[in-house]
């Protein structure tokens, strides 16, 4: 494991729907949340480690205001800037990395089509494909992954399928808590560690974020390389800026600025 391995980053997430960006709660009621462009000009001042853009329009399937705004961010950003939604083509992938991302996040057709994840991981690197999880206790108690933009239940755990990810070829995992989406109540800390502890690449832990405590909580406790984060930038009155200097002061390594 390198020494930026160990650095812990804070990555704010930006969900867009019909040209704006929103924030729900366990993946409903999403309310408007502003600008995407204001939005990264701020993120790109308050040292953000990176940027997630995650298109959630029912119609995924244009994605050419997401390449837009990566465009746009691209220009603007100095930091690395991930994005996904509806992805199911290599082109697609093609198409997200010459508008500016540095990575794709794939969920849907993780699961569906495993055959884009490896192909794609050979034909543009590994470190440009984001493996994503979203998941949900089920009515028995396990963990069960969800596709479609959390609305259909897949008969698999999380665990087993970031495993398999991971030896399709993604670079980085997304594990994202649909019961814990926007309740700003902590992170799932018990998954979060287990599914850590049984891959070789970074995991990043999205769904629950509420104060900075949470945050620690996830980087003492796992073994987590990232903290993605939504609500607690978008109704408070806190920042990735403050959110470093508190981990820093908690002895959480952090990147160094530039």
């Amino acid at each position: 494991m390198g020494w930026d391995m160990l650095k812990k980053r804070i990555i704010p997430v930006l969900l867009l729907k019909n040209g704006r960006m929103v924030k729900g709660k366990q993946f409903c009621n999403y309310r408007d949340t502003g600008e995407p462009k204001t939005a990264i000009r701020i993120y790109s001042a308050q040292d953000a480690d990176e940027l997630i853009f995650l298109n959630i329009d029912s119609q995924t399937t244009d994605k050419s205001s997401l390449i837009e705004l990566l465009k746009i961010a691209s220009k603007e950003c100095f930091m690395p800037l991930s994005a996904g939604g509806g992805v199911d083509s290599v082109q697609d992938v093609r198409d997200f990395l010459l508008a500016g991302a540095d990575k794709v996040v794939i969920n849907t057709n993780s699961v569906l089509s495993p055959n884009l994840i490896k192909k794609s991981a050979e034909i543009f690197g590994s470190q440009c494909i984001v493996g994503s999880i979203d998941y949900k206790k089920s009515n028995i108690g396990s963990n069960k992954v969800y596709i479609n933009s959390g609305k259909t239940m897949i008969d698999l755990d999380p665990i087993s399928h970031a495993i398999h990810l991971e030896s399709l070829g993604v670079g980085e995992i997304i594990l994202n808590s649909i019961d814990r989406d926007g309740m700003m109540q902590g992170y799932d800390i018990e998954l979060a560690e287990e599914i850590s502890t049984k891959i070789s690449i970074p995991l990043i832990v999205a769904g629950g974020a509420g104060n900075f405590m949470h945050l620690i909580d996830l980087f003492k406790n796992t073994d987590s390389s990232a903290a993605a984060c939504a609500s607690i930038f978008h109704f408070g009155d806190n920042n990735p800026i403050r959110a470093r200097s508190y981990l820093k002061n908690a002895g959480i390594p952090m990147r160094v600025l530039r």
